[in-house]
């Protein structure tokens, strides 16, 4: 997903602007900073772009998932329903505050599927996390549903889909509660940082006060603020929030160009019988930043992957094999390690992910290859890689 290989002037400016005044902190300091707010400003651009009321800027998209759910009130022993295809971030951010991550698995959308959903609720059920993977986006429609009839809050997690859209609406803005990453290697990034998107005022003021230690940001004398609650350092910098500046108005255009190299890559794939690609759900447009397919069997799929590599063709991913990215390597939620003790609702609630049936997600996952869009192809380049693919992928049909 990267934003990175288009820097150019304009990034150099936003950037250059915030050295010049040498206030790098988005809090205070108001005399020396020039009237520059590159944090102030890129939460605009947020609201303006995603169609939300609000935006909150934090230090990543780890940070704003945690501070997403602390803004809604979940807490310990809380239930948080997740996808077992997602980054490790996911429940991550919910061991942070002490709510217990309930494993549950995807479909053909390579998302949440909603029967699952469904049948994993229980009363300590707070939180649905759908985990739009890969540019595309959980059947929300459905997801939205289940929120609505058991009065569980939805949050999405849209790190990997920015710019993408269901039903009209930007991914992010659908649910009750958005998240974004701007790292290195997302759509657009500001080095490191993240987002959260809301309607909801009572959110935005939970977010702007925990991410910066609890301060509620009253007038401007910061050691003067008062501490409604306890919070954490989330913050985001002046200068990767200057970088944000930049990238949030090329995202448009990094999204027309993802499209036009995935069009050529997919209408290439498309002729062979033995490629069958992931479902968006109806209402729903990618942000192209992935392409991902389906062949016959596992088997087929890991050989192809290899086989993919051997030839040339970068930047593929067989996510059944990585650690990262899907529940078979998480030893480490698993087996319940942490440096410290984890709360007790963690220890007693969490279930025994060892002994869990999810051969519905292995038989989706395994089966599964994406390969990532880049930006700086150039036509030639986008060609040879269509070309190079059918030829690889043409070979791998069952018997």
């Amino acid at each position: 997903m990267p934003g990175f290989e288009l820097f150019g002037e304009s990034e150099k400016s936003q950037v250059q602007d915030v050295l010049d005044t040498g206030v790098l902190m988005r809090y205070g300091f108001d005399g020396m900073r020039n009237n520059h707010w590159k944090a102030l400003e890129l939460e605009e651009a947020l609201t303006k772009r995603m169609d939300t009321k609000f935006a909150q800027l934090v230090s990543s998209g780890t940070a704003a998932l945690t501070v997403a759910l602390a803004s809604a009130g979940i807490g310990a022993g809380d239930e948080v329903i997740m996808p077992t295809f997602t980054f490790v971030a996911s429940f991550e951010s919910i061991l942070a505050i002490g709510a217990v991550p309930i494993l549950v698995d995807v479909d053909d959308t390579l998302t949440l599927d909603p029967v699952a959903v469904e049948n994993a609720i229980t009363q300590k059920t707070k939180v649905v996390m759908p985990v739009h993977m890969c540019g595309s986006m959980a059947d929300l429609s459905a997801l939205k549903a289940i929120c609505d009839k058991h009065n569980l809050l939805l949050l999405e997690d849209a790190c990997q889909a920015i710019g993408g859209s269901f039903e009209g609406k930007p991914l992010g803005s659908y649910g009750d509660i958005g998240c974004f990453s701007f790292d290195y290697v997302k759509t657009i990034t500001c080095g490191e940082g993240g987002a959260i998107i809301t309607n909801s005022e009572k959110f935005k003021t939970n977010a702007d006060h925990y991410s910066d230690h609890g301060h509620d940001h009253v007038g401007n004398n910061r050691g003067a603020e008062t501490h409604p609650f306890l919070g954490y350092n989330f913050r985001i910098s002046e200068l990767h929030a200057a970088v944000g500046c930049a990238q949030i108005e090329r995202l448009d255009n990094f999204l027309s160009i993802q499209e036009k190299n995935y069009s050529v890559i997919k209408n290439a794939l498309s002729t062979l019988s033995n490629i069958t690609f992931r479902r968006v759900p109806t209402g729903g447009v990618e942000n192209y930043s992935f392409i991902s397919f389906f062949l016959p069997t596992a088997e087929l799929a890991k050989s192809a992957h290899t086989a993919l590599g051997e030839a040339g063709v970068d930047a593929c991913f067989y996510w059944f094999d990585n650690n990262w990215h899907y529940y078979k390597k998480w030893e480490h939620l698993t087996s319940k390690r942490s440096l410290g003790k984890l709360p007790q609702e963690v220890v007693n609630q969490l279930p025994d992910y060892s002994k869990s049936d999810f051969s519905k997600s292995d038989a989706w996952i395994g089966r599964t290859i994406s390969c990532l869009i880049k930006l700086s192809w150039t036509e030639e380049q986008v060609a040879d890689r269509a070309t190079k693919m059918k030829e690889v992928l043409s070979k791998f049909k069952d018997v």
